[in-house]
């Protein structure tokens, strides 16, 4: 009797661990928000890691959470450090290809609660006197994360903060006399 459950729990595990191989080998999690202001102020709110800060959602999680900036405040090579709660975890964001008004991609580097890197961009499309702000994040899926995607759905736990993201950027960009 015990064989046999042995046996079945060595199947059900090569069954699982041959789901979790199978699963994508990449990601990509992607917002979007229609915002009243330009491409061009919208990027400087973006670029600069400091005003960076005045709407970004992990921000509102933990409000402790230490930040250090790195090098310039804007451009290529800005970058910030964070250290937080266990929501908001440890890692580095830095600006590693800028566009004015077009684009603005990050290397995210992870530290805590699991270690991995990534990237984010925002992309800038005009539309009138409005612009669609898009913002992305994508990169390889590990063993790990593709297990815990199995449990988590990722998209909606970081696409839920980039709405948030997106809609205090509208807020702040929409403000009377910030147009």
């Amino acid at each position: 009797m015990i064989l046999k459950i042995l046996i079945v729990l060595t199947v059900l595990i090569a069954i699982l661990l041959i789901v979790i191989a199978l699963r994508p080998s990449d990601f990509r999690y992607s917002r979007s928000a229609t915002i009243a202001a330009t491409p061009a102020t919208l990027f400087e709110h973006i670029s600069d890691l400091h005003k960076f800060q005045a709407w970004n959602p992990w921000a509102e999680i933990d409000p402790n959470s230490k930040v250090t900036f790195i090098g310039p405040a804007s451009g290529v090579g800005a970058a910030f450090s964070w250290a937080g709660n266990n929501d908001v975890g440890e890692g580095t964001m830095t600006l590693i290809e800028s566009k004015p008004g077009e684009l603005a991609r990050f290397k995210m580097e992870f530290r805590k609660p699991m270690e991995g890197t990534s990237t984010a961009e925002f992309t800038f499309k005009p539309e009138g006197e409005k612009t669609i702000v898009t913002w992305s994040m994508f990169g390889p899926n590990n063993f790990m994360a593709k297990a815990a995607g199995l449990f988590i759905n990722c998209d909606k736990l970081v696409g839920d903060q980039f709405e948030k993201g997106l809609g205090n950027l509208k807020k702040l960009a929409e403000a009377p006399g910030k147009r």
